[in-house]
């Protein structure tokens, strides 16, 4: 029995940013109508905590496919030639369980995350909003910024990084093809890269507030996606507190949303605070925006869902092209 191999490159040309935006349309509904299963992921840290594994299953029984993301995360890898996160998404089939593809889930992950915040921005931003501001200069700033374009006509991207190298090499190196015409404009404080700014994405690693509320403009949209964990924050609490709250879902914003739980522990907002799930909103069952002054804010903290989706839509395409390399891992059983 052969299975498909898709490494780190294949991964990118076969889950192009705007077909992975409708795939996380389809996942995320999916799962708001009770036709995926899905567990809260699973930790374990190194003793020195200087690195976790995660890992989160899935599966979709009306898809045929069940699967599950492995990875590694080391933060301090910003200074080495390592990305943060690494390992695979193992994809498999219902009927008789065969292991069908394993994925690099490096770049699935960067994708997907960022389809989930242009699928948050298409549904939750205002029309003509075009003014992005981006925290962060690490993939998922690339990303996202491949993401917002194809969701919004951008106008103007401005771009602040804790490292101003790294930002002034994001702003050269992403402006090419990034989807903006206008250059990106590298800010020496975060502040500065908000005003006006009518979408906002913290793509920092940052377990401290980077973004405040009071920066934000009227009828802001802002996706949070970078520190994942109870203990720590990209946003602080007045930006909670000032915005309509959507998370991807809620047992996981709940259980680890730092923005979310600091906020409540604080007694500043309660868990009626979150609007809905984004899966709501994608099938009618949660509002959207409300007024073009409203601020909204979507926490992202990542779905094993959003990973089957991508890989099955991997699969298919490579399939369809034969594309990938194909190996001989489990050999079929012969007899009784």
């Amino acid at each position: 029995m052969q299975t498909l191999v898709v490494d780190h490159d294949e991964v990118r040309r076969l889950l192009p940013m705007a077909e992975c935006i409708d795939v996380m349309a389809d996942a995320l509904g999916a799962l708001t109508r009770g036709e995926a299963i899905m567990p809260l992921r699973s930790f374990t840290w190194l003793p020195d905590r200087t690195g976790l594994m995660a890992s989160m299953p899935s599966m979709n029984p009306p898809a045929g496919v069940m699967g599950m993301k492995v990875i590694s995360v080391f933060a301090e890898n910003a200074n080495t030639p390592f990305d943060s996160h690494q390992g695979v998404v193992l994809l498999f089939e219902t009927t008789n369980g065969r292991l069908l593809a394993i994925m690099d889930a490096t770049e699935i992950t960067a994708i997907r995350t960022a389809a989930v915040s242009g699928l948050a921005t298409r549904l939750l931003s205002r029309m003509r909003a075009g003014d992005l501001a981006i925290l962060g200069s690490g993939t998922q700033a690339r990303t996202h910024l491949e993401a917002m374009a194809a969701v919004r006509p951008l106008r103007r991207v401005r771009v602040w990084s804790r490292n101003h190298d790294h930002a002034r090499a994001f702003a050269r190196d992403a402006g090419r093809g990034g989807g903006v015409d206008a250059a990106i404009e590298v800010m020496a404080d975060a502040r500065a890269a908000v005003d006006g700014a009518d979408i906002v994405c913290c793509t920092t690693s940052s377990a401290h507030p980077v973004l405040e509320g009071e920066w934000l403009s009227p009828g802001a949209h802002v996706n949070v996606v970078g520190y994942g964990g109870p203990e720590g924050r990209e946003v602080d609490t007045p930006a909670l507190v000032r915005s309509r709250l959507y998370a991807d879902r809620r047992e996981s914003l709940i259980n680890e949303g730092g923005e979310f739980i600091i906020a409540v522990r604080e007694g500043a907002i309660g868990e009626d605070h979150v609007v809905g799930e984004l899966g709501e909103v994608v099938v009618g069952l949660a509002p959207g925006r409300g007024s073009d002054e409203e601020v909204t804010l979507f926490r992202s903290l990542g779905l094993a869902v959003e990973d089957l989706a991508s890989a099955r839509h991997i699969y298919e395409r490579a399939t369809a092209t034969g594309a990938g390399t194909r190996v001989e891992l489990v050999g079929e059983r012969h007899g009784a």
